[in-house]
């Protein structure tokens, strides 16, 4: 049987697997003006790199290597929300869409904090 923490982990990376498949959806009906090519590329490599540190996380080495992905996750997700709020105040995209997507990330972006916060404490 799985522990709270065991569901908490997989419900986690299951909702950024999720939010990811959102945001390329989303990426994949932008116009094809160079600026939104710019910010969409951007967002792509940001975007993904969240869930995939996450991933990487749950496999790391050490207390240190775990921290230091959870770090990169929260950066990347950081990054992310800078380049919707980019699409939203440009309305280069869907305004419902990109909020749903930034919504979603900013809670995801809390609990990695919120990880870390935790995590450092704990030293």
């Amino acid at each position: 049987m799985k522990s709270d923490k065991d569901n908490f982990k997989t419900e986690l990376k299951q909702r950024m697997y999720q939010w990811t498949l959102r945001l390329i959806g989303m990426l994949d009906h932008l116009s094809k003006e160079r600026s939104s090519d710019v910010i969409s590329n951007q967002l792509l490599r940001s975007g993904t790199s969240v869930a995939a540190n996450y991933i990487e996380a749950q496999a790391a080495s050490s207390r240190k290597d775990f921290i230091n992905y959870l770090h990169h996750a929260l950066k990347s997700a950081n990054e992310s929300k800078y380049w919707l709020a980019l699409l939203r105040d440009t309305k280069k995209a869907d305004q419902n869409q990109v909020q749903v997507v930034l919504d979603e990330l900013i809670q995801i972006a809390n609990i990695l904090g919120s990880s870390l916060m935790t995590l450092k404490n704990k030293r």
